[in-house]
Formats: structure tokens, C-alpha cells, sequence
């Protein structure tokens, strides 16, 4: 009996978007994500439900909880470079097209996106939270 060999699974490959598109909110991100590595654990669904109603302070609160929380969403923890850095990880690159997708209202990618990597239970907060980040960001 013979065994069928499989192609290994490749990864999602995602276009580059970043040399302008993108570059502002992925410092953005890349800054909040540095900052609040050393802070505790915080609930995705709590999390989103303690946000302000204050248009600012909501934006900077989503930012901080979005990076402290991808890794659940993800599943795992999230490869973030440095600011300034470059180069752009995979994860970076899937987050600034999900916020492009969500910013230009492409819901079929949008969707794709989610569903490729975001566990259902948690695609709704982290959604919420990316639109209140995006929101102050002209160029995404």
C-alpha cells in the first residue's frame, strides 16, 4: 500500500502594501504593541465592552487593547517589528490589510481575512476595535 504525498501547506501570501499605504497606522500599532508588552492579561470581550465614549480616548484605548489582544484573536502571539523597521512581518501585513478592507468597506475580504486566521467567538470584538483604530487614520 502506497502513501499519497501531500504538498506542504503554504502560508496566505498577502501583497505588500505597506511602502505607503499603511506606514502610519503600522507605526502606530508597532508603538502601542512595544508599550504594552509588559502589561497584564486583558479580556478581548471585556476589553471592548470597558472602552470610552469619548472619541479620542476610545481610539487610543482600542489601539492598546487591539495589541494586547491579537494574540487571542490569533490564537498566538502575534510577530510585531520594531518602529521604523522595514521590513513588515506576515501578521503585520494580514492586520493593515484587514484595516484597508475594513476602512473601504470590502466586506468579501474582509471576511476572507477574518475567517482565515480569527476563531468565530472573537472576529466580532477584534472588528470593533480595528474600526475605532483605523477611524483616526486618513490613509489605510
Amino acid at each position: 500500500m502506497t502513501t499519497a504525498l501531500r504538498k506542504p501547506e503554504t502560508p496566505l501570501a498577502l501583497p505588500d502594501y505597506t511602502p505607503e499605504f499603511g506606514r502610519p497606522i503600522l507605526a502606530h500599532l508597532r508603538h502601542v504593541a512595544r508599550d504594552a508588552r509588559c502589561k497584564s492579561y486583558v479580556d478581548l470581550f471585556g476589553a471592548c465592552a470597558a472602552l470610552s465614549g469619548n472619541r479620542q480616548i476610545a481610539a487610543n484605548a482600542a489601539s492598546e487593547v487591539l495589541m494586547r489582544c491579537l494574540s487571542q484573536a490569533l490564537g498566538r502571539r502575534p510577530v510585531l517589528f520594531r518602529e521604523g523597521e522595514r521590513d513588515t512581518s506576515f501578521d503585520e501585513k494580514w492586520l493593515l490589510a484587514l484595516a484597508r478592507a475594513l476602512k473601504h468597506e470590502d466586506t468579501a475580504s474582509a471576511t476572507f481575512l477574518l475567517n482565515s486566521r480569527v476563531p468565530k467567538h472573537a472576529r466580532r470584538n477584534l472588528v470593533f476595535l480595528l474600526r475605532n483604530v483605523i477611524d483616526g487614520f486618513e490613509q489605510v
